[in-house]
Parts: C-alpha cells; structure tokens; sequence
C-alpha cells in the first residue's frame, strides 16, 4: 500500500552558484542543481528511492528479530 510522506527539504545556495537540498526527515538525503526546481526535483526522486530501500531495510531487520516458539518432544 503507498501512503503519501511530507517531508521538509532544506535548500541553501552555496558560493559556487549551486543549490544543495537536505532533510532531517529522510537520512541520507543530499540533493545539487543548478536551479531550485532542478533540485527539488533530484530531492524527490532521491527521496522516493531512500524510502523504498529504509523500509525494505526495516522490514529485513524485524524478520530477523523476530522470535519464533518452536515446541520439541524429547524422550529420556
């Protein structure tokens, strides 16, 4: 099931001309374009693709912990 995520990009003109996007809201996230709208659209792709991989990632990590009760019969 998709599901819509709002994120938050931090957009900061560097000397060099360029625009550098970040978020505290996807780790990982870092983003450069020449334009604000080139690099919003590279952040949102990056960001879709992020998300994909932290969950897959997740879900990889529960089923790993996950605790299984197995009942076994002995004879002695």
């Amino acid at each position: 099931m998709k599901q819509t995520k709002h994120i938050i990009l931090d957009i900061e003109k560097l000397p060099e001309g360029y625009y550098l996007a970040t978020s505290k809201d996807v780790q990982g996230l870092v983003a450069q374009d020449k334009t604000i709208e080139g690099v919003v659209e590279i952040a949102k792709d990056l960001a879709k693709k992020l998300l994909v991989a932290q969950n897959k990632n997740k879900k990889l990590k529960q089923k790993q912990n996950e605790r299984v009760i197995y009942p076994i019969a002995l004879t002695v």
